[in-house]
């Protein structure tokens, strides 16, 4: 090999290398990226983590709003996991509580958090829960079930285009972080 071939080897050695680095850079910046992106546009539906307080909204009883309750677990997870209803149809401004059912399937004690999401995105800022299962990890003794609510109000401002609004959990597994 000659010099000037070993020479343009190592520059592309080089620019391969620059390449690497900025790739795994962007990768780690996706994360940062993608929840100020959500922020700005309202996607993903990211509702908030802690329970507000009730505020006594002027009830629109002449708007209806159609609420789904949708629910997914891990296929490997050894739970059952479902609402109570599958939707319900709610006025702007008064609150309701709909339950959930979770049953632990193992003969062991279980540790699982509950995600929530809220779609059409734009809509989770109206979708106000003042009581959810979801805000802390949930601890199931061997074979156990609950019903766990969650109670919510739509917030009246929200626009007349919303007619309907998905609420899903996704339950996950976390007994690896059970303490014995």
């Amino acid at each position: 090999m000659n010099a000037e071939t070993a020479q343009k080897n190592k520059r592309l050695v080089r620019k391969l290398v620059i390449v690497v680095v900025a790739m795994f850079g962007f990768g780690f910046a996706l994360v940062p990226l993608y929840d100020v992106l959500c922020d700005l546009t309202g996607l993903n539906g990211k509702t908030s983590g802690q329970a507000v307080a009730e505020i006594a909204y002027e009830i629109d009883t002449s708007r209806n709003i159609t609420v789904e309750f949708i629910t997914s677990v891990n296929k490997v997870d050894p739970i059952t996991f479902r609402p109570e209803v599958k939707k319900m149809v709610v006025h702007p401004g008064q609150y309701y509580t709909v339950n959930f059912y979770a049953k632990n399937e193992t003969s062991k004690a279980m540790l699982a958090q509950a995600i929530p999401s809220i779609s059409p995105g734009l809509a989770a800022e109206y979708f106000i829960k003042t009581e959810c299962f979801c805000f802390s990890e949930q601890t199931f003794k061997a074979n156990e079930a609950k019903l766990m609510p969650v109670r919510f109000v739509i917030n009246p401002e929200i626009a007349a285009r919303y007619k309907t609004i998905t609420l899903a959990y996704t339950f996950f597994d976390n007994t690896e972080n059970l303490s014995e």
